[in-house]
């Protein structure tokens, strides 16, 4: 049945004059059905650059809905209307507008995990692979960062001559590994190499060899000359990470390393989202207008 799906998907996107994009946590099917595989920096300038009429966006909500504002002409369809981002609704607008009343002098930073109404609200978004790069280039001395709390610390580690001013959020997901998976995992691999997302808690950070973003993880864990490996990010980057370096022996840092929302999309909800174009993503449009100009200001930091 699943290659039944293969073909059926492969068919209907030449019809439809469509693209998959994946992010890196989808389930493995899904990843290799895809036509672009990434994290969000990536599949955000993917979106942006695309030919095509359709945009299947395979990940969650805010991602499809960042395609829709880069791409408002295209179709962008989300597979699985409920795949959503709990760290993603942990800001609100109002929120921004309160802690830029608060804070009058700041300029806003947001993650890229957010809904389009917080990206209008905000002076420029940023994601995991370019967000000390995008709070390096901004003149303003006092920045506040939503909604990850973690990873705006890891950027103040890296911006000192910055206030980084933080919001309450995390991703559960990340939140979710502890310092004594990382004590008990070197046990069994004393010569491994741990390899750590920053939305990890700060504790976890410490007592990694490398910090960085999806795509920078995979990036190092490719150049390294080490065969054990430990990966602290979401269990998705285990299918690009073992077809890459077959050579190599990669170990999931913590089994609560499963993003459930991430996990939801199937190759047959794929299909299903061809053949009956489901579900569309729509933002309206003063909103999009201003956070297009988040966005577009993120693309021009790589």
């Amino acid at each position: 049945m699943e290659h039944n799906f293969v073909d059926e998907i492969n068919r209907l996107k030449r019809e439809r004059n469509a693209i998959i994009l994946a992010h890196n946590y989808q389930v493995s099917e899904v990843q290799d059905i895809a036509d672009i595989v990434g994290d969000s920096f990536s599949l955000s300038k993917h979106a942006a650059n695309t030919k095509h009429d359709v945009i299947v966006f395979c990940g969650v909500h805010f991602m499809a809905e960042s395609a829709k504002i880069l791409s408002p002409d295209k179709t962008v369809i989300l597979p699985v209307r409920d795949a959503g981002c709990p760290m993603a609704d942990m800001v609100t607008a109002e929120g921004i507008r309160e802690m830029r009343e608060k804070y009058p002098e700041a300029a806003v930073v947001t993650y890229v995990n957010s809904s389009a109404e917080v990206k209008a609200e905000s002076d420029i978004c940023c994601t995991s692979s370019n967000a000390v790069k995008v709070v390096q280039s901004i003149k303003n001395k006092q920045i506040i960062f939503a909604p990850d709390e973690n990873l705006g610390r890891y950027i103040a580690d890296k911006v000192k001559d910055k206030e980084i001013i933080l919001w309450k959020g995390f991703c559960i997901t990340h939140k979710r590994v502890r310092t004594d998976e990382v004590v008990k995992i070197k046990q069994y691999y004393p010569n491994a190499k741990i390899l750590v997302h920053p939305e990890c808690e700060a504790e976890v950070q410490n007592m990694a060899d490398f910090l960085g973003s999806t795509s920078e993880i995979i990036q190092y864990a490719k150049q390294i000359p080490d065969k054990d490996i430990i990966i602290g990010t979401e269990e998705g980057v285990l299918h690009a990470l073992k077809k890459q370096n077959p050579d190599k022996n990669f170990y999931l840092l913590s089994p609560g390393l499963i993003c459930a929302n991430m996990k939801k999309t199937r190759l047959q909800d794929v299909y299903q989202a061809l053949l009956n174009m489901q579900y569309q993503i729509e933002v309206d449009a003063e909103i999009r207008g201003k956070a297009l100009k988040a966005l577009d200001e993120m693309l021009k930091i790589s």
